[in-house]
């Protein structure tokens, strides 16, 4: 699941209802890792509940492969360098492009990221 270029990562609202999100993703041994903004609402959805649900699929989120249960956590704040690291070294000049975005385009308030940790059911 690693390896691919994109992933629809499903996280859940409190009632239950599934939310499904198309993220990059880098492999690290047996987890998976996303980057995101702190703020976002699968951050928030995680904090309540950590079940997730990971499929292949393109930019748009549409499904190109089977689904797999996991179990996602927020990374701490001092991980995030490391999450930053291997999401780099896999989309190299497409994600320092990303990056230059982040940073040139004005935003009402600038959002802290951090990192998404993620353990696939064997």
């Amino acid at each position: 699941m690693g390896a691919s270029t994109y992933i629809s990562l499903t996280t859940f609202r409190k009632d239950g209802r599934a939310v499904a999100t198309p993220v990059w993703v880098a492999r690290d041994g047996d987890s998976l890792f996303v980057i995101t903004d702190l703020n976002s609402g699968k951050v928030k959805r995680l904090r309540n509940n950590p079940s997730v649900v990971l499929g292949q699929s393109d930019v748009r989120g549409r499904l190109t492969g089977p689904e797999v249960p996991g179990t996602a956590v927020v990374l701490d704040a001092d991980r995030v360098p490391e999450v930053r690291r291997l999401i780099a070294a896999k989309y190299g000049l497409t994600y320092r492009v990303m990056l230059l975005g982040d940073r040139v385009r004005p935003r009402r308030k600038q959002s802290q990221r951090v990192g998404i940790e993620i353990t696939l059911a064997q």
